[in-house]
């Protein structure tokens, strides 16, 4: 059988687009156009409303954001005026500071007039109003938001919506499943009828598209791939194993040791396990970031921004969370604990195996996992219904994944976190030991000082209530029991 050669992709040049934008994007290494940009150029550069159909990671921000930045830099009719002309709406936080961060690469030598650059801001939940109530005065040309905080901005006045010309839904499945379809329907009845509008989404679920049929005009559907390649990653090699709860972060110890490791994304169900992942792995010596959303804001734009600089290598994330991390070079996704649905697994080994590269993710099932394992593994066709019993020890492990035989469960020194749960245990060591009786040892403890163990010193107090001298933190001796005795004392002369 013969192989068929790829056709070699055209670049943003030949597709028409301006050539400030092309210088920009070269500068980055950005040359010839994906698939889905390829197919939606030539529409979206003509004004046509169209829906983009592509799974993540495959260029859809610049799919919407070349022919925005070119049409609105153009357009000799409407000359920008510091009123917003394109409006970006995105799910979430993460992925609002993505676009932004792309288009303002993108655009960074195209000029609104004679005397300003054109301005890209970012709008979004869990940051103040006021520089971005500040920005807006100031004059912007293209707005990235999230729906909350858009939709809260144009209420108060400080956003003005009617001067925009373009409308973009990106990751609008994702935006249904987080319940924003109510806010996103109220940002639409404020926005001008003539305008171009593009939807883009990995997937199409019917609430989408009924959405589109009522904000836009006859909108071309293009889908970059076949119908059936959202649920596939053919550039991703997929192992699942059946892991034991207790044996995971040894398990991955040893996977994140594997040859050719690179960046790393390991996902979790609950904000608790992503956290206490991370912990476990910082002590080993991995250095690893946390994203979740018992996090503030800047703890996980933090954590993001060490991800993509390579400060960090190890990326533990919640679904929620990962939602919008949008980087190219991560070289394995472990599912510590495995998805809600068949979807949610898509969503989270389209992490690796990004831009034409290759990927590996790795599936660790618990015993009480199967039953929605099978789900997923028989709604995508996996088989590997029964996945492998595997432990941190499994020759296979080693083989497949690459990993070195004389990989161990920690490597280097380990973090400065790692000493925080060692000191704990020494101090009631040691106090036994100053002690040489039973009785000894239950007045350390109800003399304990509460600064020392929290947990232990709200315990004694509410199990002792009538021995008020154990807040004194004196020394354990023979006068504190005649104090206690006094108290009762007193009491019987004045019942008496």
């Amino acid at each position: 059988m013969t192989p068929v050669t790829p056709h070699p992709t055209p670049t943003f040049a030949e597709l028409g687009v301006r050539d400030e934008i092309v210088r920009a994007l070269a500068e980055s290494g950005i040359e010839h156009a994906f698939a889905i940009q390829e197919l939606t150029l030539p529409l979206a550069l003509a004004g046509d409303d169209l829906i983009g159909q592509a799974r993540t990671g495959m260029g859809k921000t610049f799919a919407f954001g070349v022919p925005l930045l070119h049409r609105i830099t153009t357009d000799t009719e409407r000359p920008l005026t510091g009123i917003p002309r394109a409006l970006i709406v995105v799910p979430t936080r993460e992925l609002c500071i993505q676009v932004y961060e792309d288009l303002v690469g993108a655009s960074k030598y195209l000029m609104a007039d004679d005397t300003r650059k054109l301005t890209v801001t970012a709008i979004y939940g869990g940051r103040p109003y006021e520089p971005q109530i500040e920005a807006l005065q100031k004059g912007v040309d293209v707005v990235v938001g999230t729906p909350g905080r858009l939709l809260d901005l144009a209420q108060q006045g400080h956003l003005q919506l009617g001067g925009l010309s373009t409308l973009v839904l990106d990751e609008a499945d994702e935006m249904l499943d987080l319940g924003f379809l109510p806010d996103i329907e109220r940002i639409l009845k404020q926005i001008p009828e003539q305008r171009q509008a593009m939807l883009f989404s990995a997937t199409m679920p019917d609430p989408i598209i009924t959405l589109a049929r009522t904000f836009m005009t006859q909108p071309t559907h293009i889908r970059a791939e076949a119908p059936h390649s959202s649920a596939t990653h053919d550039s991703t090699e997929q192992f699942a194993y059946r892991a034991h709860a207790l044996d995971k972060v040894e398990m991955v110890s040893r996977i994140l040791q594997a040859e050719g490791r690179g960046a790393t994304m390991i996902f979790t169900r609950t904000k608790r396990t992503a956290q206490k992942v991370a912990d476990e792995l910082a002590e080993r010596g991995f250095k690893v970031g946390a994203v979740h959303g018992d996090l503030g804001q800047g703890a996980r734009e933090k954590a993001l921004k060490s991800f993509r600089t390579g400060e960090v290598d190890v990326l533990v994330a919640t679904d929620v969370a990962a939602r919008g991390i949008d980087i190219d070079d991560i070289t394995h996704v472990i599912n510590f604990q495995i998805p809600e649905d068949e979807q949610a697994y898509v969503h989270r080994i389209g992490r690796t195996g990004r831009a034409g590269k290759t990927g590996i993710a790795v599936t660790l099932v618990d015993w009480d996992e199967l039953p929605r394992w099978s789900m997923i593994d028989k709604a995508l066709g996996l088989d590997t219904p029964d996945p492998a019993e595997t432990y941190s020890s499994s020759p296979h492990l080693y083989e497949e994944l690459n990993i070195p035989t004389d990989a161990r469960g920690s490597i280097g020194t380990p973090s400065r976190n790692a000493d925080k749960p060692k000191r704990e245990p020494r101090e009631p060591r040691e106090r036994t030991e100053r002690t040489s009786s039973n009785r000894s040892r239950r007045r350390t403890r109800g003399g304990q000082p509460v600064g020392a163990h929290p947990e232990a010193g709200e315990q004694t107090a509410s199990d002792d209530t009538d021995a008020p001298a154990g807040d004194s933190g004196d020394a354990t001796r023979a006068p504190r029991r005649r104090r206690r005795r006094r108290p009762n004392k007193a009491a019987a002369a004045g019942a008496s």
